[in-house]
């Protein structure tokens, strides 16, 4: 899969999150966030040439090890990703669902995220998104 492909699917998914939220699904909020941040992250390391793990384990160590520890990505980014596996955990698996607050925060981060691997790719964000 290309970068272009899997930042397209981070737009969508951050885009789902987002209406899934503003439907009172935060739980579905969480996931979709994830999701974004984590097809970003893979676009990251296939355009900087790297190994990307076969598990979200191993992408998301990639993204540290590759990008975020010694590279161009702020190492916030990083924190954000690992937060947003979390609370991922907590809505897809957990019994208690994520409070609105926690989805909302997330799905602002999850922008957040996905804005900045755009910039790093040098890509262009739509205006609505």
């Amino acid at each position: 899969m290309k970068a272009a492909d899997l930042m397209a699917k981070a737009d969508q998914a951050l885009a789902s999150a987002r209406l899934l939220l503003e439907a009172g699904d935060p739980d579905g909020a969480c996931n979709r966030g994830y999701y974004a941040m984590f097809d970003a992250a893979r676009a990251a390391l296939i355009a900087a040439g790297a190994e990307i793990g076969k598990t979200h384990k191993g992408v998301l160590n990639a993204f540290s090890d590759q990008l975020i520890k010694n590279g161009p990505i702020p190492r916030e980014m990083g924190r954000l990703l690992k937060q947003a596996e979390t609370r991922r955990y907590v809505a897809d698996y957990e019994g208690e669902p994520v409070e609105s607050e926690d989805a909302r925060q997330m799905i602002e981060q999850a922008g957040s995220f996905v804005t900045a691997i755009h910039a790093y790719l040098g890509h262009r964000i739509p205006a609505d998104g």
